[in-house]
């Protein structure tokens, strides 16, 4: 080994090298995305099903959302998967600190989005509007299918928003192992393991940005 060459971090005695231990992390984080995926799935088709039975509902139901909030937020979310992309290629060329700062602006952004969607629940709780059908709203507005919009409305974002919180706490850590010099240059598969799984949190969003803000359907 050259007197250049990054030293080998060290690896647990279960893995033959720091690589296997490595690929063993990434192979781990791939299949527990995948069962996220269909978790989902089984929500979206669920959101499907309801949609082609109640399209008028579910069309009011989208109006009533606010197209700018939830624009903005996917926007937030976008720009957050660009930072921690950038932070991982800064940690691998060896920018510790670059890579510390745009993973914490990642977390500011998560908060940022975070901070959108509490607001926009907030207006639909003083409009009456709360999952089940329940509040004042749904005495007015008796469409079919419009209490179920509401109801996978704050089930499927509100699981989306447990997720985020789930992809910050993820990110802090790492943040913090950066700063004690744990995930560097020679060991930065933990941070681009993290940005993968919050990569999968900003997936999910694209696909519930339309559903619920830019797809009104049969409206009468």
């Amino acid at each position: 080994m050259s007197e250049t060459s990054e030293p080998v971090p060290p690896h647990a005695e279960h893995f033959e090298d720091f690589g296997r231990q490595a690929h063993a992390a990434r192979l781990g984080m791939w299949v527990f995305l995948a069962s996220e995926v269909l978790f989902f799935a089984g929500l979206f088709a669920l959101y499907g099903t309801y949609r082609v039975e109640h399209p008028e509902g579910f069309g009011e139901g989208v109006l009533r959302n606010t197209l700018a909030l939830g624009t903005t937020n996917t926007g937030v979310l976008l720009l957050s998967s660009y930072t921690i992309a950038l932070a991982v290629h800064e940690l691998r060329r060896g920018n510790e600190r670059a890579a510390a700062r745009l993973t914490a602006l990642t977390i500011a952004l998560g908060l940022c989005f975070l901070g959108i969607k509490t607001t926009e629940y907030l207006e639909h709780f003083r409009e009456g509007i709360y999952p089940g059908g329940a509040g004042d709203f749904f005495t007015t507005h008796a469409t079919p299918g419009i209490a179920m919009f509401f109801t996978l409305y704050f089930c499927m974002t509100g699981l989306h928003a447990l997720h985020v919180i789930a992809g910050m706490s993820v990110l802090a850590f790492l943040l913090w192992k950066m700063r004690r010099g744990d995930v560097n240059r020679a060991a930065s598969h933990p941070l681009a393991i993290g940005a993968i799984y919050w990569h999968l949190v900003d997936a999910i969003w694209i696909f519930l940005w339309p559903l619920f803000y830019l797809v009104p359907g049969s409206v009468r």
